[in-house]
């Protein structure tokens, strides 16, 4: 989720973690600190963070590093639980010295590899540095649009880790979809934002400046939902054998339920 009333929504909802970030429009970027320390004071789920210092691709020159160092000292210093990252090299492989180096930064916090990972150019090749580096889990959709399209590459990257670590399903995860994702790829957890829309409460409307992008909606927003993520705990309940789940600038849940369901951005 990208905000301190979404964390608040995916843990009324019976998320087992959140993950927090900003600008979801990017896909996620690092949140601010008091963001962060607030949300810690208001909820009791783990708290994973974003560690992203913009958006577009996961090739950071040394300054954005340097960023990124920065502000996961923040997060450690605020209260995070873990922290979400990614870092790629021009060729599309997971970028060893620089993951490396932020995941012992990180420790003892739990490290999550996030969709960068889709960016690799070969996943399983990807996923064998993630373990030999020691990451605890990785966040994909199974280099596809969603995790629908993705379940094939789901299912064997599942295989592949063979309990070495977490493969969470990530991207297009619905109460819809949820038990099929489940179901096909054997995948114990997932992440999803569970967003729906809120209207404005402004009564005076200037609908001509846009404060964003030209043509959007200034009085309507999107927010993780505890409706929308109620409804997918629900339907994890309903399969046997299902562990977690986490909301984030997706979701996740634990073993109270079936896959694992985090609720981010």
């Amino acid at each position: 989720m990208d905000s301190v009333a979404g964390a608040v929504a995916a843990e009324r909802g019976g998320a087992d973690r959140v993950e927090l970030c900003d600008d979801l429009i990017e896909g996620g970027t690092t949140p601010s600190a008091g963001a962060i320390a607030l949300t810690r004071r208001q909820v009791r789920l783990p708290l994973m963070v974003m560690i992203r210092p913009r958006g577009g691709d996961f090739l950071y020159t040394a300054l954005e590093l340097a960023v990124m160092r920065a502000d996961l000292q923040v997060a450690k210093q605020v209260g995070a639980d873990g922290v979400v990252f990614g870092c790629l090299t021009a060729r599309g492989d997971v970028d060893l010295v620089r993951t490396r180096e932020l995941a012992r930064l990180a420790r003892p916090l739990a490290v999550t590899f996030h969709r960068a990972f889709d960016m690799t150019r070969d996943p399983a090749a990807a996923l064998e540095a993630l373990i030999a580096l020691g990451v605890d889990r990785v966040l994909t959709s199974g280099q596809e649009a969603d995790s629908v399209r993705g379940r094939v590459l789901l299912a064997a990257l599942q295989r592949q880790a063979a309990g070495r670590i977490v493969v969470m399903a990530g991207g297009g995860i619905t109460p819809e979809n949820v038990q099929e994702v489940v179901r096909e790829t054997g995948i114990a957890e997932v992440h999803l934002s569970a967003r729906a829309v809120v209207r404005s409460a402004m009564r005076y409307r200037n609908a001509r400046p846009a404060m964003g992008s030209p043509g959007a909606d200034e009085f309507s927003r999107k927010t993780t939902s505890e409706r929308v993520v109620r409804a997918l705990v629900r339907r994890l309940r309903g399969r046997r054998g299902a562990r977690r789940g986490e909301c984030g600038p997706r979701s996740h849940l634990r073993d109270s339920v079936p896959p694992s369901f985090p609720v981010a951005p």
